[in-house]
C-alpha cells in the first residue's frame, strides 16, 4: 500500500483513475498544463504551484518504470529515483523538458524561437484616416548572414560539442545544504543552450549569425483607424534563432493636428466664427470640411456655442464603416471696434429694443429686480 505523506496522489493531481492509459495521461497533463499556466493566470497565486504540481505528475505516470513504483509503493517508492525538483524550476525549464508536450499546447518551441517583434510610426491626416492610405515603410532589421548562413561560424569550419553540458544544452546544478537539496536545471551559460560551440568565427558578422540590412515594405492603413493603434504586418520582424520564425512589424499610428477639424471618436468638430450679425439675422457661410467646403444655414437668433450637425461628413468606423458626422459650434464674435457709422446704427437699434418682448432677458432682470428688492427690504 502507498504510504502516506504530504504529497497530493498523482492521479488525483491530473484528474486520472488508475487504470488511465499513456495517452489519457499525455492528455491530461496537457489540459492541466494549459488550465494552470502561470502567464494565463497572472492573478492566481498558486497557479505557478499548481502548474509544477501537474509536471511532478506526469513526469512519473509517463514513465512506466516510474508508475510501477508509484502504484506499489506511492511517493514513499520514489526515493532516488532520479525526479527533478520542479519547485525549484523555470517555468522556461519546464517547458524545454517536455516540448512534444508543449508544441501541442502552447506553440512550444516555435513559440520560444520566435523571433523579435520591430516598431515604427506612420504619420497620417485626418483626410488619410477618413479614405484609409498606404505607405512605404524603411526601416533596418536583422537577417541571417548568407555567408555563414546565420550559424555563426565561418564557411566550411565546424563546431565543437560544448564541454560544459556534453552537447545537452543545459546543466543540472544541486542546491542547498545538507538533506535538503534540490536539482535545478538551467540553461547552459557557456554555449547558451546550443549544445556546441563556434571554434572558427564568420569573418562578415563575427559569430552572431545575424547582419544589419535595409528593408522597405508597403503597408495598407486602414480608413477610421484611432491615434495610438498599430497595424500588424506579419514576418516582417527579425529572424527567430535556430531556425525560428520571423516576428512581425508593428507600425503605430499617429494623426496630424488639423488646422480648423478636431476628432472625438469617428465625429469631427468645426469651431465657426460668425458675427453676430449672422447671428441676430441669419446667414448661409461656408464651413470646411475633410473633403473641401460645405454650405451651412446659420438661422437668425442662432446663440453663441450653438451645435449643428452635418449628418455623414465624419469618420468611419473600422469594422461597420459606418460614418460619423461633423458638428460644428458657432462662436459669435463681438466687434472690439466700431466705426462712427456701426456706432451710430447700433445706438439706434439701441433705442428700439424692448426687454419686455425678450423672454430671456426679461426673465434675468426680474430676477434681479426681485432679488436687489429682497436685499433692500433685509
Amino acid at each position: 500500500m502507498p504510504v502516506a505523506t504530504g504529497k497530493r496522489d498523482f492521479y488525483e493531481v491530473l484528474g486520472l483513475t488508475r487504470e488511465a492509459s499513456p495517452e489519457e495521461i499525455k492528455k491530461a497533463y496537457r489540459r492541466a498544463a494549459h488550465k494552470f499556466h502561470p502567464d494565463r493566470n497572472q492573478e492566481d497565486p498558486d497557479a505557478e504551484k499548481k502548474f509544477k504540481e501537474a509536471a511532478e505528475a506526469f513526469e512519473v505516470l509517463s514513465d512506466p518504470a516510474k508508475r510501477q513504483r508509484y502504484d506499489q509503493y506511492g511517493h514513499a517508492g520514489l526515493g532516488g529515483a532520479g525526479l527533478h525538483d520542479f519547485s525549484h524550476m523555470q517555468v522556461d525549464d519546464i517547458f524545454s523538458m517536455f516540448t512534444d508536450i508543449f508544441g501541442e499546447a502552447f506553440g512550444g518551441r516555435r513559440a520560444r524561437n520566435r523571433g523579435a517583434d520591430l516598431q515604427t510610426e506612420v504619420l497620417l491626416t485626418l483626410a488619410e484616416v477618413a479614405e484609409g492610405a498606404e505607405r512605404s515603410i524603411e526601416f533596418n532589421r536583422e537577417e541571417l548572414c548568407e555567408d555563414c548562413g546565420g550559424s555563426g561560424a565561418a564557411r566550411g569550419s565546424e563546431r565543437r560539442t560544448c564541454g560544459t553540458c556534453g552537447g545537452y544544452g543545459q546543466v543540472e546544478q544541486t542546491t542547498g545544504l545538507g538533506s535538503l537539496f534540490g536539482r535545478v536545471i538551467t540553461t547552459c551559460p557557456t554555449c547558451r543552450g546550443r549544445g556546441s560551440m563556434i571554434v572558427t568565427p564568420c569573418p562578415t558578422c563575427r559569430r552572431t549569425g545575424r547582419v544589419l540590412k535595409h528593408r522597405v515594405v508597403s503597408v495598407r492603413i486602414p480608413p477610421g483607424i484611432q491615434e495610438g493603434q498599430a497595424v500588424r504586418v506579419r514576418g516582417e520582424g527579425e529572424p527567430g534563432p535556430e531556425g525560428g520564425s520571423r516576428g512581425d512589424l508593428h507600425c503605430y499610428v499617429r494623426v496630424a493636428p488639423h488646422p480648423f477639424l478636431q476628432r472625438h471618436n469617428h465625429d469631427l468638430l468645426c469651431r465657426m466664427p460668425i458675427s453676430f450679425t449672422q447671428a441676430a439675422l441669419g446667414a448661409k457661410v461656408e464651413v470646411p470640411t475633410l473633403t473641401g467646403k460645405a454650405e451651412l444655414r446659420i438661422p437668425a437668433g442662432t446663440q453663441h456655442g450653438q451645435l449643428f450637425r452635418l449628418k455623414g461628413m465624419g469618420l468611419p468606423e473600422m469594422r461597420s464603416g459606418r460614418r460619423g458626422d461633423e458638428l460644428v459650434e458657432v462662436l459669435v464674435e463681438i466687434p472690439k471696434r466700431l466705426n462712427k457709422q456701426q456706432e451710430t446704427l447700433l445706438r439706434e437699434f439701441a433705442k428700439t429694443e424692448d426687454r419686455s418682448v425678450m423672454p430671456e432677458s426679461r426673465g434675468f432682470f426680474d430676477k434681479l429686480m426681485d432679488y436687489l428688492s429682497g436685499e433692500s427690504k433685509s
